[in-house]
């Protein structure tokens, strides 16, 4: 089990895209996607933040700042829709 607390920015954006999402049995990763009660990825690793922490520890400036980091280094599949890459963005930035 994850050691990730699951923030309401992240609970807020998996209603929007109509996933569940739980705190991931993989102790790598923050959470576990789930669509139609089927599991469809485990996403975040623990080791780097994500913009709901970035905003709870750093604040608004610093949280944008790396979302806009984050955005422009995964540009390639983060908008695939679908993927990994995909439920990542959507819910962890």
């Amino acid at each position: 089990m994850s050691k990730y607390k699951i923030l309401p920015y992240t609970i807020l954006q998996a209603k929007k895209l109509k996933v569940m999402i739980v705190p991931s049995e993989n102790p790598k990763k923050k959470i576990d996607v789930y669509k139609n009660n089927k599991k469809l990825y485990s996403i975040g690793d623990v080791n780097y933040k994500d913009y709901p922490t970035y905003l709870k520890t750093e604040g608004q400036v610093v949280a944008n700042n790396r979302r806009r980091l984050y955005k422009i280094r995964h540009e390639k599949y983060r908008k695939i829709i679908g993927s990994k890459s995909y439920y990542s963005d959507n819910l962890l930035w």
